[in-house]
């Protein structure tokens, strides 16, 4: 590879970072903090994919693939944004439908305004006028942040400083990225520690932590993202384990709750995802009580972020279907 970067140049360049920072970092709404196993300490947020078909609209099916609508969404955002819901009405349906107090955001359905600050002050005041936290933001679209070609593997790391920035503005502690990259394992690894590292090394001046979610590829293969985690060693970064995201190609699924055992002492937010509910109002592929007890025997305290992505029931029903069942389990551990 033609790097600047050898993985032990990142490790050693990590640490520096690290003893400079001392203790002192404050990671707002993800305590790992110990607690009893028996009296799990969850609350329930609500991101903003779950309601996606509402704010895309007549939009979500005008494209052949994720190229194409990407290329559509730079070149104009709102004309595939059409539908009853828009991304500012995101608090407000969240308390208001379905009493959530936090949520998180997902960079695609404000693609365009990540420094329109007019913009941001009105997603906030909504947000404080609901009582509601904003938690993160997921960001796609802004490229791979382990491109093997050093240049494009710098632009996006800058592409990616504005939703640092917003994040801030907003008061997330968090924007979740991806891990991306092609090659082998290490190559795979050692680039996506590289471009991981350097936009944490910009975060950390805003406060906001980086955390990656398996998201497809080697990402949803827990020792590998495992693996990044370790190789980058910096306090900004952790993990954002998705209960459903463990397709790692069209022909290799990676275990979902070894993946989730894996990636909990590194994970700064959790998302329950969650696709069809039987009679009994339980996730038939998922199974919400064996994940949650992982999650809990972690040492986690903190936020379950509620991802319906189903078609059986409507967006509204999915969402509060997977609010009972979180309730359900978790007061059963109780």
């Amino acid at each position: 590879m033609n790097e600047n970067y050898t993985r032990r140049k990142i490790i050693s360049k990590s640490g520096l970072v690290i003893a400079g920072l001392g203790m002192s970092l404050s990671f707002s709404g993800c305590s790992k903090e110990k607690i009893n196993k028996n009296k799990p300490n969850f609350q329930i947020s609500l991101a903003e994919w779950s309601i996606h078909k509402h704010i895309f609209g007549s939009g979500a099916g005008s494209f052949k693939n994720e190229a194409s609508r990407r290329r559509a969404y730079r070149k104009d955002l709102n004309l595939y944004l059409n539908g009853d819901l828009s991304n500012l009405d995101f608090p407000r349906i969240a308390r208001k439908e379905f009493n959530v107090s936090a949520v998180e955001y997902v960079n695609t359905f404000f693609f365009d305004r990540a420094r329109d600050e007019k913009y941001l002050l009105d997603l906030k005041t909504r947000a404080d006028g609901e009582g509601v936290k904003n938690l993160l933001i997921m960001c796609d679209w802004e490229g791979a942040l382990g491109h093997p070609d050093a240049q494009e593997r710098l632009l996006t790391i800058e592409r990616h400083h504005k939703w640092v920035d917003a994040a801030a503005y907003l008061g997330c502690h968090s924007i979740r990225v991806n891990a991306q990259s092609i090659g082998t394992w290490e190559e795979q690894r050692d680039l996506s520690v590289d471009g991981l590292v350097r936009l944490a090394e910009y975060a950390d001046k805003a406060d906001i932590n980086i955390i990656v979610e398996n998201h497809g590829g080697l990402s949803s293969n827990g020792k590998w993202l495992v693996s990044v985690m370790e190789t980058a060693n910096h306090p900004r970064l952790g993990t954002l384990p998705d209960f459903g995201n463990f397709t790692i190609s069209e022909s290799e699924e990676y275990d979902k709750y070894l993946g989730v055992e894996e990636l909990m002492p590194y994970a700064k937010a959790v998302s329950a995802k969650s696709f069809n509910f039987d009679e009994n109002g339980n996730e038939p592929d998922i199974d919400y009580d064996r994940l949650l007890r992982i999650v809990a025997d972690s040492g986690y305290s903190g936020y379950l972020g509620i991802e319906y992505e189903g078609n059986s029931l409507s967006e509204y029903d999915g969402i509060h279907a997977t609010i009972k069942l979180l309730r359900r389990v978790i007061a059963d551990m109780s």
